[in-house]
């Protein structure tokens, strides 16, 4: 009779050396990938905060540019209606002296009620006695009221947009309008504000776009001008909606974009980062983790075969354990605590107790990682991220506290003047500062850029006032820039005694520290409502 099974049988050590070295591997291969997606998509999350805080303040700067160039053209518009009887010249002459000394616009002119050019500053455009008679600029001039054109092409043939005044006789008579131009594809205020810092080293850029979809500011000169308007982001703005997702643009490139919109010219701009920085980066992460753990996975998986030849029973416990982690099941604290029971046999002990040190070193690992994502690289502050869990935390129990909003003064002309590496000094020394100014229950968070938050716990307004000066002077009094005072600005508003909204709560600290910026700088501001939203 044939035996039944005539094949080479498996022995038994090896088979439950098999069944270790799988248990080892599987368990650091299944508790790497549930950590490097987790890791994935809070890095993520992380990034597009950032960035939608980049294009939101990047959106006021703009904001507050139009808001001054308006005032600009309504000033000239006021002092030619003062003064009606200025003759062609004198008028040109003032627009000269206007053109030159603001710094605004390209080009100023005076367009008279059928559409001439009566003067026009800088000369070298050529236009004096030109008239217009279609186009953008003759719709700006028979609207007869204040305007700003979309992008088009001029009489001098450059890429343009118009803000337009009228201006009217003192008896109501309509002399036409006041136009002050940029020109998008040359040097101009735009360049100088949006410029500078336009991309940075790990791939993040922003533009600009118009009502209609309309590159108006761009990284890359020669795209402005453009109709991006298939972007979907860029949709969203046209639509006057302001947020953070990720995109595909459209060169076909994966982006974490943030937008914002500029509500005074009707414009939007966006702040992206290349998606695959981010999932460089948490690939460096990982790999160092893995390296890291490359040595003691090595020798607890020879010591476990070692261990498998000795004993079978402890393998089947283990394997029993893999199985879970594959279905999705967590490891549980009571699975934590068998492994670490002390076992009758001596080699099953070391090996059940070196399988729960691997679990803790991977969930240690998986900590830092975490921990990493709730902290600036930069300064070593909770980043916004922390920020908005306690905020999340301390409004679900009501609780009282006050919020600084702490902008840097001037920080671009540091970075411009001394590179950004002293730039990043400067964070660093603030940062420093602040933390030795704070009592020990108050947070402080770098919020992005030169822009940190601070929350004190059980402190009103005028708390965080005394609070908010005791900062401002020790920084002035700091070098942390050498041969150069560095201020700070500060915005303060209340919960819930102002508020019980976050949202409202910081647009109120962000109001008051603009309205610090106004008046001067190196000033503290405190919300002025008094009431409940």
């Amino acid at each position: 009779m044939k035996p039944l099974f005539n094949g080479r049988k498996v022995n038994l050590a090896t088979l439950l050396t098999s069944l270790v070295s799988a248990s080892v591997i599987l368990t650091l291969l299944i508790l790497t990938i549930s950590s490097y997606h987790s890791s994935k998509n809070s890095l993520a999350t992380t990034y597009l905060s950032l960035n939608y805080s980049k294009a939101e303040k990047m959106s006021h700067s703009v904001d507050s540019l139009f808001v001054s160039m308006r005032k600009n053209l309504e000033a000239t518009v006021d002092f030619l209606e003062e003064n009606e009887g200025m003759s062609d010249q004198e008028i040109q002459e003032h627009l000269d002296l206007l053109q030159t000394s603001s710094g605004y616009f390209n080009s100023l002119s005076w367009i008279d009620e059928t559409g001439m050019f009566r003067a026009i500053s800088p000369h070298s455009i050529g236009l004096k006695g030109e008239k217009i008679t279609e186009g953008s600029a003759k719709e700006a001039l028979d609207a007869k009221q204040p305007g700003l054109t979309t992008p088009y092409t001029g009489l001098s043939n450059r890429l343009i947009i118009l803000m337009s005044q009228p201006i009217y006789s003192k008896d109501g008579t309509y002399r036409g309008m006041i136009g002050g131009t940029i020109f998008l594809q040359e040097q101009n205020v735009l360049n100088h504000l949006l410029g500078n810092d336009a991309v940075e080293q790990n791939g993040s850029y922003y533009y600009v776009v118009g009502p209609a979809g309309t590159l108006l500011f761009h990284p890359k000169s020669e795209k402005i001008g453009e109709n991006v308007i298939e972007n979907p982001v860029v949709r969203q703005l046209t639509q006057g909606k302001d947020g953070m997702e990720l995109i595909t643009n459209t060169e076909g490139i994966p982006m974490l974009a943030a937008y914002s919109n500029v509500s005074e010219a009707g414009w939007g701009i966006v702040q992206q980062t290349p998606y695959s920085f981010a999932e460089d980066l948490l690939v460096d992460q990982f790999l160092q983790v893995l390296k890291n753990l490359l040595l003691p996975s090595l020798l607890l998986l020879l010591f476990s075969i070692f261990i498998a030849r000795k004993l079978a029973a402890p393998f089947t416990h283990l394997g029993n354990l893999v199985n879970g982690l594959a279905e999705g099941k967590s490891v549980s604290q009571p699975l934590k605590d068998n492994l670490m029971k002390p076992h009758w046999n001596r080699e099953a002990d070391i090996l059940t107790k070196s399988v729960a040190i691997a679990f803790e070193i991977l969930e240690r690992n998986n900590q830092e990682l975490t921990q990493s994502a709730r902290t600036d690289a930069l300064t070593g502050l909770p980043n916004r991220r922390k920020l908005e869990e306690v905020l999340d935390v301390w409004s679900s129990q009501n609780r009282h506290f006050s919020l600084l909003i702490l902008d840097i003064d001037h920080f671009k002309s540091i970075n411009d003047s001394f590179g950004h590496q002293m730039g990043d000094r400067a964070l660093k020394g603030l940062a420093e500062a602040l933390q030795t100014l704070i009592r020990n229950t108050d947070y402080c968070f770098r919020y992005g850029g030169e822009e940190f938050v601070l929350l004190l716990p059980d402190a009103d307004r005028l708390a965080a006032y005394q609070v908010a000066e005791k900062i401002r002077k020790e920084v002035e009094q700091t070098l942390l820039v050498p041969g150069r005072t560095v201020t700070v600005s500060i915005g303060i508003s209340e919960f819930p005694t102002q508020t019980e909204s976050l949202e409202e709560l910081f647009r109120l600290a962000d109001t008051a520290l603009y309205r610090s910026k106004d008046e001067g700088r190196n000033r503290i501001s405190i919300s002025s409502l008094n009431h409940r939203s």
